[in-house]
């Protein structure tokens, strides 16, 4: 990428929009649209105003009321706003309206994401497991969109096929689907043949909502180098690592960061890179213990879990960066029921969190709070997988 095209996407200007329905609510409105934020920060855009309407459900034609579209329209024109960031995804008939509408380029928060991942990936696996889901995107969308290219250039939202000629046509890209598909079949046989031969040893998988810090955990330990950046989706490809604790050998490996409407098309193209995690046999599953919504963020990602076929795995549960931790702390004569943000951090440990049947533990791995005490949990019920699998294999101990 120039270092033309890369200033102006640095550049670009983004509002934010988004519907309040009733069963979402006010807070929770504001915490998906500070992740919609951050996702724009992360593709290098920059957000400027926030725009929500409390409705029953989007409105079929404009996702917002023709009142607010007006409101929105004026504000980008005072403004000079490059581009407007839906926190859905639109049909393709809701993009046509909006963008005669507004005159600004459009996208959605799957085309956003979509755009991130195509920016963060580095390996010729990577680039095309994103190529694939894009094309999927896009192919339904194509009526109108040429010419809306052709003014709208480079940026947020235009990176690898939105870069294409304006000529390409649904055939061409049907093809291209085709050949991306074909591409990835091969490459899912050599993942597999690479899996076979680690057969011996028991796998372990580090899985998490993005940006809670599992990359970190990683370096920590399995003492390596993988990057770690406060962005989401610094990681994409699947890093494995040989870790040793006590005189237990395993694989690690770290993977790609679950969020809320992770695109399908994500999940399907990156059925290689899933792969390792449904293969594993323990699960660490890493949570943002700091981040006022973690509870959703745990949700998401069992539902992940579940949609790939590995929600039966060993699992423990691992509550980071409590050096970041906070709560209110309430009056004595305060009447009102205790809330989540009312909880200190030993309280939490008390609740179902720590009761559960899922094993759990709370760390810091910024500041190595407690991780040896996770090495000695991991040891424990890796030793025990590797007990069952391998029975007659048992003088490591």
């Amino acid at each position: 990428m120039s270092t033309e095209l890369t200033n102006r996407i640095e550049e670009e200007k983004a509002i934010l929009i988004t519907v309040s329905t009733p069963n979402v609510g006010f807070d929770r409105t504001q915490e998906y649209l500070d992740e919609l934020s951050f996702l724009i920060e992360t593709a290098g855009g920059i957000p400027c105003k926030r725009f929500v309407q409390n409705l029953q459900r989007p409105d079929s034609k404009f996702y917002v009321g023709s009142g607010k579209i007006k409101e929105i329209k004026s504000y980008i024109d005072e403004a000079q706003i490059d581009i407007a960031v839906f926190d859905d995804e639109l049909t393709p008939s809701q993009i046509r309206n909006i963008e005669g509408a507004l005159g600004c380029k459009i996208i959605d928060r799957t085309h956003l994401i979509l755009d991130i991942f195509s920016k963060h990936a580095q390996t010729a696996h990577a680039k095309a497991q994103v190529e694939l889901a894009q094309y999927q995107y896009l192919l339904p969308r194509l009526t109108g969109m040429w010419t809306h290219l052709e003014k709208q250039r480079g940026g947020i939202g235009m990176r690898g096929p939105g870069e294409k000629e304006i000529e390409t046509d649904r055939r061409i890209i049907r093809d291209r689907i085709a050949l991306l598909k074909e591409k990835l079949k091969i490459i899912d046989k050599q993942k597999l043949t690479q899996r076979s031969n680690r057969e011996q040893f028991v796998r372990v998988s580090l899985v998490g909502y993005t940006n809670v810090g599992k990359s970190t955990l990683m370096n920590l330990l399995s003492k390596s180098e993988v990057l770690t950046e406060n962005k989401l989706f610094a990681t994409l490809d699947t890093t494995v690592r040989k870790v040793v604790i006590e005189n237990l050998p395993f694989l690690l490996s770290d993977t790609v960061g679950f969020i809320r409407k992770l695109p399908h098309g994500l999940i399907e193209s990156f059925k290689s890179t899933l792969d390792e995690i449904r293969e594993s046999d323990l699960i660490l599953h890493v949570v943002d213990i700091s981040h006022p919504d973690f509870e959703e963020q745990v949700e998401v990602v069992n539902q992940t879990l579940a949609e790939i076929g590995a929600d039966n795995k060993k699992m423990l549960l691992i509550f980071n960066k409590i050096d970041a931790f906070t709560f209110v702390q309430k009056e004595e004569d305060d009447l009102t029921p205790m809330e989540k943000e009312n909880l200190s951090l030993e309280d939490l440990k008390k609740t179902w969190m720590a009761k559960n049947q899922i094993q759990t533990i709370f760390i810091s791995a910024k500041n190595r709070e407690n991780v040896e005490e996770l090495r000695l949990q991991i040891y424990e019920m890796a030793k025990k997988i590797h007990q069952e699998i391998y029975p007659y294999n048992n003088f490591l101990y």
